[in-house]
């Protein structure tokens, strides 16, 4: 059974997110590896890295690659959003032991363009040549599609953290149909890891539908949804419950 957790974050965000998670790991005895994505250890007031705007997932998994290669064992790969489709990927890669995909981004194959994603990314999509610049999420964004199960000083809190994010994965996450490099295509059948994937009903970035069918795709996969939670599940109110959760399906399946 491995004892170590690879944490992998998602858009424009950093290892704050896991803080929660990695506490309650911890007193478990798990060593856990919160890592950042290349080019997201900026200030987030900064500018964005020069190139971060064309920066692939290719890229971030490459690099993650690397890391768990260092590692003394298979870790357990647990992902949030993006992070939850390059926990996909390098599953694929047979460098998981497990993986957890935490209201994961959804892999090539899968329509996410809903109503409320395409509100989401209106905003950035709707710049000429957006898959080769670094964006932000406008703060009334953020607060609707990502931060919308915490309050109103949390949402403050948690936005002071972003930091932007690659035009060139949000393209490649969500045309991928158009995508000559495939960057988000992901061989289910090399994926022959146990897989948690959770969805939750609020969320409006990854919606449940969506969720669903990340789930459906893998056949070591088990679905489990969290009612009145919203994308970041890791820190809204109730995180604990959800955690413990986790802690118990990686107990019996990593």
């Amino acid at each position: 059974m491995s004892k170590t957790v690879l944490m992998i974050h998602g858009m424009a965000s950093g290892q704050w997110a896991w803080d929660n998670y990695r506490s309650v790991f911890e007193a478990a005895g798990y060593h856990c590896v919160a890592v950042t994505l290349p080019f997201h250890n900026s200030d987030p007031t900064a500018d964005a890295h020069p190139k971060l705007g064309t920066a692939s997932l290719l890229d971030y998994a490459a690099a993650l690659e690397q890391q768990i290669r260092a590692l003394p064992e298979r870790p357990i790969l647990i992902g949030h959003s993006m992070g939850g489709l390059l926990a996909q990927m390098l599953a694929a890669r047979g460098l998981a032991q497990a993986s957890v995909l935490i209201t994961p981004a959804p892999p090539a194959g899968i329509l996410a363009l809903t109503p409320s994603v395409l509100k989401t990314f209106s905003p950035i999509i709707g710049r000429w040549n957006f898959w080769k610049k670094p964006f932000r999420f406008p703060q009334k964004t953020a607060e609707y599609a990502i931060l919308n199960r915490l309050s109103p000083a949390q949402q403050a809190t948690e936005y002071a953290q972003f930091v932007p994010e690659s035009g060139r994965a949000a393209f490649e996450i969500g045309y991928w149909i158009i995508d000559r490099k495939k960057a988000t295509q992901v061989d289910a059948k090399q994926v022959d890891c146990p897989m948690l994937v959770v969805g939750a009903t609020e969320d409006r970035i990854t919606p449940v539908s969506v969720v669903k069918q990340v789930a459906k795709k893998y056949p070591t996969a088990t679905y489990r949804q969290y009612n009145q939670h919203a994308h970041m599940i890791m820190i809204e109110d109730g995180w604990q419950s959800v955690a413990q959760d986790v802690l118990a399906w990686m107990q019996q399946h990593g």
